[in-house]
């Protein structure tokens, strides 16, 4: 027989181990499996939004990459917390992915006593895909035009300016109390279910202030609804180059991207992660892709499961002193 054959048999045998082996252990996966069925997107969103918009657009791209199909699972509804909890519990395989941000992630753990899952120790980071950064927004009748001018104008007022949040613990509110221990200022925070009816209230005068991400705000930037003061970002948008960030504008430090990434369950294969990281970084850079994402707003970061870890931890012990030192509790 020849050198050949035997050579065949050899492969044939290892095939087929690996395989055994798989079977027998399902929380394993092999390198060369993986993905070996449908992906599950679970996306903390409704459809229509920009963070759906971005997951189906990876969503997309990642399935004709791996040959797999990825099925985006909307589980709007608790402020992400439904969402996290059905990815969290998933089997570790690499099959279940989830659409992180911060409000389930980094924020949850310091505003409920009680999770039905613990970031720290039931994820596992894959990518940070995105950062959109949050904008500071006046309405049109507001006195001030520059940070400065609010931080002089909110001084003098004894009992402090009203700023609206799209809700309670959300990133909005936090970034807004973020500014006012920074800037040494009280303003009186106003609540709303939402960005939209924030905006319309905004927009008629009956709150002055806001944060909100700049893809939110453009729409009504563009149209000369409201006025942006800056950025809380490290350096100018490229979409918006002639708005200040808040350290040019007085406030050093005040950085708060928001940002967008994929994690899986603890406990997942490492080859499961890195090819998944490996294959949506390569999403992320195909120029229609790009595209999009410049359109929506969103910067590309594309940092892998290391440092997206290291972020994941800067960005819960910053909101837990946040959170603390606000002395924020849900209703």
């Amino acid at each position: 027989m020849s050198v050949q054959f035997f050579i065949c048999r050899a492969r044939f045998a290892v095939t087929m181990l690996c395989a055994a082996f798989c079977a027998a252990a399902p929380g394993v996966v092999c390198a060369q499996a993986y993905p070996a069925k449908p992906i599950r997107f679970v996306v903390p969103f409704t459809p229509g939004g920009s963070q759906d918009i971005i997951a189906r657009l990876v969503g997309q791209k990642l399935s004709e990459r791996v040959g797999q199909q990825v099925v985006i699972d909307n589980r709007g509804g608790a402020a992400g917390l439904i969402a996290a909890e059905i990815a969290a519990h998933a089997p570790p395989d690499g099959h279940t992915i989830f659409m992180a941000t911060a409000g389930p992630v980094t924020i949850a753990p310091s505003l409920h006593r009680k999770l039905s899952y613990v970031p720290a120790k039931d994820f596992a980071a894959v990518i940070h895909m995105v950062d959109t950064p949050m904008a500071l927004v006046a309405s049109n009748g507001l006195a001030a035009k520059s940070v400065a001018e609010l931080v002089t104008l909110a001084r003098s007022k004894s009992g402090g300016l009203n700023y609206a949040s799209v809700g309670n613990g959300s990133i909005s509110h936090l970034t807004m109390e973020l500014f006012k221990q920074q800037a040494g200022v009280d303003l009186v925070h106003v609540p709303y279910k939402g960005a939209a009816p924030a905006f319309i209230d905004l927009i008629a005068g009956q709150v002055p202030l806001m944060f909100i991400t700049t893809a939110s705000a453009q729409p009504h930037l563009a149209a000369g609804k409201v006025r942006l003061l800056a950025v809380a970002a490290r350096q100018r948008s490229a979409t918006l180059p002639n708005v200040p960030t808040l350290t040019q504008a007085g406030i050093k430090g005040l950085e708060v991207p928001v940002w967008a990434g994929i994690l899986t369950a603890a406990r997942t294969p490492t080859p499961a992660i890195n090819r998944l990281y490996k294959e949506v970084h390569e999403v992320l850079q195909l120029s229609d892709v790009r595209a999009r994402l410049d359109q929506l707003g969103a910067e590309i970061v594309g940092a892998g499961p290391q440092p997206f870890d290291a972020l994941l931890k800067t960005d819960l012990a910053r909101w837990a002193k946040v959170i603390k030192t606000a002395g924020i509790k849900l209703d």
